[in-house]
């Protein structure tokens, strides 16, 4: 028998116990927790944002971008469009989710649908404003150039209308960055399921620090923005 059996009593090991601010479940933010979960929690929450926002943000202006070239061209359709587009826009977020789910179920597919719609009305109306705020004169100098319909859209018009569009994409990006933490709501994906972990244990650090990320994702999405639209507009800095 040995030593520890004889002394009479279980032998019980010591794990030890949390130390510091990861024992204390109301620390605002615990710098060794953020450590501890970057690489399985924190991380690949914002890289599935960046992918959600990426994607949405793309096809809704691709989207956008198509309906603003048929609007500017046939300009019976833009009240149509706008309608629909705010219609859009003002259903609740967690209602358009729900009433999605039945049709694409509890999938990315529901979350992109929905946060696609949501973009439509800030990129159709940024892109066909831009588009309708180039001088007359301008348009018509170009045509007496010789320059065909298509080559004044490519060459003039949008150019011009690149401040305009660019503000738009800024706008839609920021939107998106923020309905995306609500959409972990119906799937758990982005930096909302964080979030709402975070919540559900009433674990402060967790869901903070998700959240923080999700605004310095927003500030560095629309500071690069910024200098996307400078570069695509040198004209204006040489004005300036």
């Amino acid at each position: 028998m040995t030593p520890l059996l004889a002394g009479g009593g279980p032998v019980i090991p010591n794990y030890g116990k949390a130390t510091g601010c990861i024992a204390n479940d109301n620390a605002f933010l615990c710098p060794k927790w953020v450590q501890e979960h970057w690489g399985d929690t924190l991380q690949p929450a914002l890289v599935q944002h960046v992918y959600l926002t990426a994607i949405a943000v793309g096809i809704g202006f691709a989207i956008a971008f198509l309906c603003a070239l048929a609007a500017h061209r046939f300009g019976w359709l833009a009240p149509p469009i706008s309608v629909f587009t705010a219609f859009l826009y003002t259903v609740p977020s967690i209602a358009l989710f729900q009433v999605l789910v039945p049709i694409t179920g509890i999938t990315i597919t529901t979350i992109e649908i929905g946060l696609v719609g949501y973009t439509l009305l800030v990129l159709f109306g940024n892109t066909l404003a831009g588009l309708r705020s180039v001088p007359p004169d301008v348009i018509e100098a170009a045509r007496g150039m010789g320059l065909t319909r298509l080559q004044v859209l490519r060459r003039v018009e949008l150019p011009l209308a690149v401040p305009a569009i660019g503000a738009g994409i800024r706008i839609a990006v920021v939107t998106t960055i923020s309905l995306a933490t609500v959409a972990a709501y119906i799937t758990p994906y982005g930096l909302g399921k964080p979030i709402f972990d975070g919540l559900q244990i009433d674990y402060h650090t967790e869901y903070v620090m998700a959240g923080l990320l999700a605004i310095a994702l927003a500030l560095v999405a629309d500071a690069v923005l910024v200098l996307v639209q400078r570069s695509l507009t040198p004209w204006r800095r040489a004005r300036a």
